[in-house]
């Protein structure tokens, strides 16, 4: 009891002392009798800086009243040190503008901001104090440790970006196709004429249904035959001229064919007056008054006053009975044959012996069945250059993001001739994102406003410091993030539902849940899980999450 009696009045008298003494010298002597305080104690790189807030606790008669002090935070690491702008006190005697402490003593607040270095995740604060008098710059014995760190878990964020799907091809594994002529019929008859069935537009038809035999890829799956008139006359005569130039067409048909399975079902339809065929005849001719004959074709749906009426102009009557109504007196044959497209072994075949073969249907799909990156590569590339199509430099843009590719995903993006839809602004989010660029990235995602945009643009809350915003962008989103923004929030249970990948990644993330929650052996499992990632087993010896466990 005694002792601590002496103990107190010993302080008290040296102190008394410095108060008393002309000098402010005293003050270096008891230096010890600062209180330094830091807040947080152990640091956190948020957004690539560190922020710390520290107090200094001065006692009664410490702080001379003519003395200036100045205390410069610095932060110790390995590799370095630096230092934070330097805060100064001065006593109440001093006519400057500095932070002032009373000889009956008080508290100095000062906040200390660094830019973030690798190795800083291992380091001390401490704060340095001087006393400045008569010109000289007197260190005081040592420094005060106030904080250790700094906490880089943000740092583990995934920044390949959450990519827009694959452009879709168009393949299709069938290929419906179509091969077409016709019999041309005088008018007022429904026979067939002899010069019909031996002209070349015949001969070629003819021709194609024969070279089909030795196709193993086309199929005929048959022939609709659809038969007109022109839209001149009875309506009666001409539905019953319609009707006949239908079956005598099948007839010649069949005769040209040899009855023979070429052309396959063979089924009739009548049309009647070809009013529609009749306009667009006249809208694709050179006919003068064309326009006036389109406006009585609006303006009446009756079949005989559009017959009327047209026949009123009398002027270009003449023109359209020589050279549109007798192309409207036919029957036209229609064959459809499905085309088996190549199988997907045919289409890997092909891209390794014959790419230039496939079409850019085939191209895309064909890139959805490889999984070597350089060859998807060279067919997205392809896509694009040959067929100037998007969604081949879209796509490859895409599959380097992945790969972090920057160089190819920009040239390709480059290229991209619609550059305002969804996909294209998120893809070049991503991209801005992996430069570092996250002002042009958050810009980008806003344009897109996709789903994978909105994924992205908690990516860069979380770079920004920014984690409440994050794990509420995140919540059910299963993204890669969504755990991390939830520990960054201390929001351990519900990081640990969202942490599912059995991965080394996932793993290290288990870990730190599991130190912040003080489970020692679980830290040790998921550490040694995370341990087959060479770059998070060297995080790990250094990562203060793990301080306490080492």
């Amino acid at each position: 009891m005694k002792k601590n009696v002496f103990k107190v009045l010993a302080v008290a008298i040296a102190l008394f002392s410095i108060s008393a003494c002309c000098s402010p010298l005293l003050m270096v002597q008891n230096a010890k009798l600062i209180d330094a305080k830091g807040n947080p104690q152990i640091l956190e790189v948020v957004a690539d800086k560190i922020e710390a807030n520290y107090t200094m606790d001065f006692p009664t008669y410490y702080f001379h009243p003519d003395a200036i002090m100045e205390v410069v935070p610095v932060l110790v690491y390995k590799g370095g040190e630096a230092a934070a702008p330097a805060l100064k006190l001065q006593g109440e005697k001093v006519l400057d503008n500095f932070q002032v402490v009373p000889n009956s003593g008080g508290q100095a607040n000062g906040t200390a901001l660094f830019d973030y270095k690798p190795g800083m995740e291992n380091s001390r604060l401490e704060l340095r104090a001087y006393l400045l008098n008569k010109g000289k710059k007197i260190a005081l014995p040592a420094p005060y440790p106030i904080a250790d760190g700094a906490i880089t878990t943000y740092k583990l964020v995934n920044t390949k970006g959450e990519r827009s799907p694959l452009q879709a091809d168009n393949y299709s594994e069938v290929v419906r196709e179509h091969k077409e002529t016709q019999f041309l019929f005088n008018i007022n008859s429904d026979k067939v004429l002899t010069k019909e069935l031996t002209k070349s537009e015949i001969k070629e038809f003819q021709q194609f249904l024969t070279n089909l035999a030795n196709d193993n890829q086309r199929v005929v799956k048959g022939t609709e035959i659809i038969a007109y008139a022109s839209p001149e006359g009875p309506i009666k005569l001409n539905t019953k001229l319609s009707q006949g130039r239908g079956d005598n067409a099948k007839k010649a048909l069949e005769k040209i064919t040899n009855k023979e399975p070429l052309v396959g079902p063979i089924t009739v339809t009548s049309i009647g007056e070809d009013w529609d065929g009749f306009q667009k005849l006249v809208a694709a001719s050179d006919i003068k008054d064309k326009d006036l004959i389109l406006r009585v074709l609006s303006m009446y749906s009756d079949p005989v006053v559009r017959e009327r009426e047209i026949k009123n102009i009398s002027m270009v009557y003449k023109i359209l009975a020589d050279k549109i109504l007798p192309e409207l007196r036919r029957a036209r044959m229609v064959t459809s044959i499905d085309f088996n497209n190549y199988t997907p072994e045919q289409l890997v075949e092909l891209v390794g012996q014959n790419i230039d073969q496939l079409d850019v249907e085939a191209l895309l799909r064909a890139a959805t069945l490889i999984k070597d990156w350089d060859t998807k590569a060279t067919i997205y590339k392809k896509v694009g250059d040959k067929f100037n199509d998007d969604r081949g430099y879209l796509n490859l843009a895409s599959i380097a993001l992945a790969k972090e590719k920057l160089d190819v995903a920009k040239n390709a993006l480059a290229k991209v001739s619609n550059k305002t839809t969804p996909v294209y602004y998120n893809s070049a989010g991503i991209a801005a994102l992996q430069s570092g660029d996250y002002s042009t990235a958050a810009t980008l995602f806003a344009k897109s406003n996709s789903k994978e945009s909105k994924v992205n643009s908690a990516t860069l809350d979380i770079l920004n410091g920014k984690y409440s915003e994050a794990a509420s962008k995140l919540a059910g989103t299963k993204s890669e993030n969504e755990g991390l923004a939830y520990i960054l929030t201390n929001q351990l249970d519900k990081a640990s539902q969202a942490i599912t990948c059995k991965c080394a990644d996932a793993a290290y993330l288990r870990a730190i849940i599991a130190a912040r929650k003080g489970d020692k052996a679980e830290v040790a499992k998921q550490l040694e899980i995370a341990s087959s990632n060479s770059a998070l087993k060297a995080r790990a010896e250094s990562d203060i999450e793990f301080a306490k466990y080492r």
